[in-house]
């Protein structure tokens, strides 16, 4: 089993910035995609950005791109810790962020992932 523990919500001006973490527990997941989704409020939860098992290659959303970025630290064997910075955030990034991990599949599809974190909130303020 995989456990995925986010951290690093919380509210923020439009404008800020905020950097989230996710620590991976448990079975390593040194070979395994891992992601970001979001779900905001009434909507349904989507794909904001990944990185491949060495995190030397980043896969994000449209609505994010230039803005966030994804990185991985796999120094650990069994702990692995994946982030997200968060730059020139505003009111529409508010949402649950969750971490995923998955062995195959395609990076931006949700069922692909067998794993998933609690959730972080985010919530920006105008």
């Amino acid at each position: 089993q995989v456990q995925l523990v986010e951290s690093g919500g919380g509210l923020v001006q439009a404008g800020g910035s905020l950097r989230l973490s996710c620590a991976a527990s448990g079975r390593t997941v040194t070979n395994y995609a891992m992601g970001w989704f979001r779900q905001a409020p009434g909507k349904e939860r989507e794909f904001v950005a990944a990185c491949n098992w060495s995190g030397t290659r980043t896969y994000y959303a449209d609505s994010v791109k230039g803005r966030f970025t994804a990185s991985r630290d796999n120094a650990k064997n069994t702990l692995n810790t994946l982030y997200l910075q968060m730059n020139s955030l505003n009111p529409e990034d508010t949402a649950v962020y969750y971490c995923a991990a998955a062995l195959g599949g395609s990076y931006y599809v949700l069922t692909d992932y067998g794993y998933w974190g609690q959730g972080t909130q985010v919530t920006v303020s105008s």
